[in-house]
This record gives C-alpha cells, structure tokens and sequence, in this order.
C-alpha cells in the first residue's frame, strides 16, 4: 500500500489559474501536475498520459459499396437487401 503525505503549497494565483485550465484542458488534475512535475524534477519516472490513453490503432482494408448500392437512396438499399 502506498502512503501519501499532505502538505500545503504557496502558489501564485495566475499559476494556479493557469494550471486549472491546462488540468481541465488534459482531463487531469493539480495533484496529478504537481506530482509529475516534481517527479520531472527530481529525474524520476513521469507519470504519462499515454500509459492511461493508448493511442488507436485505425485497421483499414481494401473494400467499399457493392456496385448499384447508393447509400442516399434508403429504398434502393432496402430493396438490395431484401433480395
């Protein structure tokens, strides 16, 4: 189990308004900023972004509508896949 210590920090309010705007911007939060910050600091591992939000990898293959299929005729379409 890992323990946390609080503390109280001084900051200058158009540095805490800023990082509550680039928090909510990256959907995290000040506790989050400040400890990778520090972890940045001190040259140890920083928290990423990444290991929460893998990045998509798009699968894409050759392919398409079959011939005669207008997709902005709803009738046609149905009438194809009634058959």
């Amino acid at each position: 189990m890992v323990c946390c210590m609080k503390t109280t920090v001084e900051i200058p309010d158009d540095l805490l308004v800023e990082a509550k705007k680039h928090a909510a911007e990256h959907r995290t939060t000040i506790r989050a900023l400040i400890e990778r910050g520090l972890r940045r600091e001190l040259g140890g591992q920083a928290f990423s972004l990444n290991a929460i939000r893998p990045v998509i990898r798009w699968v894409t293959v050759p392919g398409g509508l079959p011939k005669g299929i207008d997709v902005s005729d709803r009738a046609k379409m149905l009438q194809r896949l009634m058959k």
